[in-house]
This record gives C-alpha cells, sequence and structure tokens, in this order.
C-alpha cells in the first residue's frame, strides 16, 4: 500500500532524475504559491494515490494491446497540477513555442512531449492528468477543505517547524495571507523609489488676444505655475 505514494520519488538515472527536478522546481512551486504549502502537501500525497489507483485500473486493459511502462517519478502529480490550473484559469489561450492555443489543450501537448522523457509512463502520466482535471471541475471536492483549516495548520507540526527554516519559502494556507505574502515582496520601503520635482523657470507669456485685452487679468484669470 505504501507504494501509492512511494512511487514519485523513485527515478532511475540521473537523467530522469534531473528532468524530474525541472518539473517538481516548475510545476509544484507554481501551484504551491496559488494554494499555499499546507495544501500543496496534502494534494500531492492526493494526487499521487488517485493516479496509482486509476493506472492500476487502467493497466489491466492497457497491458492487454501493449507494453506498459512502471509509473515512478513526479510527472503524474506535476500533470494533476497542471490540469487543475488550466481548468481553472481564466485565460482562454496562452502561448506555447510562440503560437497561440487555447488552456485546455496545454496539458495534452505537454503530455505528448513528455512521452520522449526517458523511462517516463505515458499511462501514469495520463491518470495524473485526469485526477487533476477531475479536481479542478469540481468532481473531487471531498479534497477541499477550508481555509480556517489550513491556517490552523500552518501553526501545527510540522509546518510551524518548516516556517523556522532559513531560506525556504513557507506559503501561508489564507488568501489574505499569501496576498500579504506577496505584496510585501513588491511594495518598495519609503525612499527607495527616486523622485522628480518639476519647475517652472519663469512665467509663461499671455496669449496675444489677452495682450490686447488687459481687462481680462481683473477678472480673475491669473496664470500660476505649481509643482507637479
Amino acid at each position: 500500500v505504501h507504494r501509492l505514494v512511494t512511487y514519485i520519488f523513485v527515478y532511475e538515472d540521473l537523467i530522469s532524475l534531473t528532468c524530474g527536478a525541472i518539473i517538481i522546481w516548475y510545476f509544484a512551486s507554481s501551484f504551491e504559491k496559488n494554494v499555499g504549502t499546507v495544501k500543496h502537501c496534502f494534494l500531492t500525497i492526493a494526487f499521487a494515490i488517485l493516479s496509482a489507483l486509476l493506472y492500476l485500473l487502467l493497466e489491466i486493459v492497457v497491458s492487454r494491446v501493449s507494453e506498459v511502462e512502471d509509473a515512478k517519478g513526479f510527472m503524474p502529480v506535476a500533470f494533476a497540477t497542471l490540469g487543475v490550473s488550466t481548468t481553472r484559469s481564466r485565460m482562454k489561450k496562452t502561448l506555447v513555442f510562440g503560437v497561440r492555443v487555447p488552456v485546455v489543450l496545454v496539458p495534452w501537448f505537454m503530455l505528448c512531449i513528455a512521452w520522449f522523457i526517458p523511462h517516463s509512463s505515458l499511462l501514469s502520466n495520463l491518470c495524473g492528468l485526469l485526477a487533476g482535471e477531475a479536481y479542478g471541475l469540481g468532481y473531487c471536492f471531498c479534497l477541499d477543505f477550508p481555509e480556517s483549516v489550513g491556517s490552523k495548520l500552518d501553526r501545527v507540526f510540522p509546518f510551524s517547524l518548516l516556517k523556522r527554516i532559513p531560506g525556504l519559502k513557507y506559503i501561508p494556507g489564507s488568501l489574505a495571507e499569501r496576498r500579504a505574502f506577496k505584496s510585501s515582496k513588491i511594495t518598495p520601503a519609503p525612499g527607495t523609489y527616486p523622485t522628480q520635482s518639476y519647475y517652472c523657470s519663469s512665467a509663461p507669456a499671455l496669449p496675444a488676444f489677452q495682450m490686447q485685452h488687459p481687462n481680462v487679468q481683473s477678472q480673475g484669470f491669473q496664470h500660476t505655475c505649481a509643482p507637479g
């Protein structure tokens, strides 16, 4: 039973390990920034188990037609997070290698590319993508928990310990705290941006029609030059 989770840490060679590290850094980090560290850890385990169970179910049928590669590595979970992000994205199209394609087709395009990664299982990646899209469309609503629960878990071991590790970026579970965390990184300190003052060296000359009628100024029309 433990292999339903531990298979995501299995790599056969250095190339697959490097590809897995890049995938974890690119997909998992962006997903963690959107949901928080607590929910990211929970969904990683949930997606790993769902992908493995779906893989075991489909392997019985697919193995009769062709040879099936064993499920291993973090890639199925990465495709699950990608499926969640694309199904819940508000964008309709995005750029992929300079070509505008619908967002819903991006995971399937990436699935075809992942086929060429050494020791990559197409079936397990497909199962991860299906699990992620099912969650993104709301069919796995039982996996969701309120943000109040995530905020409470932030203060419980081991997440309380993760927050104290220097150099480790911990993402809060509350949406308000995540927004404050993002704004704190982009809000400049007072005096960090240079300021420029504007001034007028001399008062502008009066137009010709005002020079011909001096009584215009007596009606309250005065030319001033204010900063800015």
